[in-house]
């Protein structure tokens, strides 16, 4: 009988975004393939709740810095007493700490990194040289940690968060009855963005294009929805008053229902300035057959095929307002799905973890 491989994935950060939510969907990915998975994480983490919900097994550390000697030995305590083949680091906190533990433990080291901004090249920053494996989110990550952080191109390999493409069906979903669950009235073009409230993903960005596309277009009736939640809401709350937008823009909030919302949309859109791996929204976006505009943040440039989206310049509202525009003077759009599923669906990104981690182990 194979021995069951144990992972541990540990997560400093307190937040829900696409991070967190690409280490949920993974945990369970591979669980499903017979990997037994834990978590650490800290007490009021929104992912600690995401991972009881999904029973996932948690352990609640204070990840206080990169020299918490009591997290740090505490995680080896845990390594040791559930024998953790695996321990799987995604931010800078948890790297040091969880890191160092494996080492200390005798568990294999794989540090995940979800960012684009380039890590310090400094030599005292040599956590990530310590790990068996690195994963990261895009192309460029990778290229930058050789180039800039002295990784051996044989221990690092992209693999960008897997969709599933069973759930982003565009067939399984009825669109009138989407746009009716989003008020969405009939007539109305519907520009949406789906995006953690952060001030990276350029929500005064996406308001400005909006309020451009309304001048522009003053014939055509155009809505513009946000979905997420975070620490920019007020910031954009006071964004709409002053551009005086309310009546066409809606605050979402939280969506649960991706499917329906980018069901019910005619244009997605993302206008991040940095940050981003490939970003999971836009490969949601493609998966249901959207007209999308992304600027060129962190990989995204690793989804364009075949002027499947558009993609566009960081930074510039201009750049967004000709991305939209090439949208709505044109009805129909290339058929993405194709591509997005045969090289960023959850099984492809299954099979290639999977892979990595039979090969540690052995």
């Amino acid at each position: 009988m194979n021995k069951v491989i144990k992972v541990l994935h540990t997560e400093w950060s307190d937040g829900w975004g696409g991070q967190e939510i690409r280490i949920i969907n993974e945990m369970i990915a591979v669980r499903e393939q017979g990997i037994e998975v834990f978590l650490a994480c800290r007490d009021h983490a929104v992912i600690k709740q995401k991972a009881l919900e999904n029973n996932i097994k948690v352990f609640i550390l204070p990840f206080k810095g990169n020299a918490d000697f009591k997290t740090l030995f505490s995680l080896r305590a845990i390594i040791k007493e559930h024998s953790i083949d695996i321990i799987n680091t995604h931010s800078g906190k948890d790297t040091w700490v969880g890191g160092l533990a494996a080492k200390l433990a005798g568990a294999k080291f794989i540090r995940t990194r979800h960012l684009s901004n380039r890590i310090r090249s400094s030599r005292t920053n040599f956590i990530n040289e310590l790990a068996d494996y690195i994963f990261t989110t895009g192309e460029s990550v990778r290229v930058d940690m050789i180039k800039y952080n002295r990784i051996s191109p044989e221990k690092i390999q992209s693999i960008p968060t897997g969709i599933d493409d069973d759930l982003f069906d565009p067939d399984k979903y009825n669109k009138q009855v989407c746009r009716s669950q989003f008020n969405i009235q009939d007539g109305e073009i519907a520009v949406g963005i789906i995006a953690v409230l952060r001030q990276f993903k350029r929500h005064d960005l996406f308001l400005k294009m909006a309020k451009a596309l309304i001048e522009q277009y003053p014939e055509t009736k155009l809505t513009f929805l946000i979905a997420g939640d975070g620490p920019q809401k007020e910031n954009i709350i006071d964004w709409i008053d002053e551009l005086d937008l309310a009546a066409n823009v809606a605050l979402l909030g939280h969506v649960n229902q991706v499917p329906e919302l980018l069901s019910a949309l005619d244009i997605f859109v993302l206008s991040s300035d940095s940050k981003e791996g490939v970003p999971q929204s836009v490969m949601q976006a493609l998966l249901m057959n959207k007209a999308v505009v992304s600027t060129d943040s962190g990989s995204t440039l690793d989804l364009l095929y075949q002027d499947n989206f558009q993609l566009v310049e960081t930074n510039s509202v201009n750049s967004l307002i000709n991305g939209a525009i090439y949208h709505l003077e044109r009805e129909k759009i290339k058929n993405a799905r194709e591509f997005i599923v045969s090289n960023f669906s959850k099984g492809v990104m299954t099979k290639k973890i999977l892979n990595i981690y039979q090969e540690l182990v052995s």
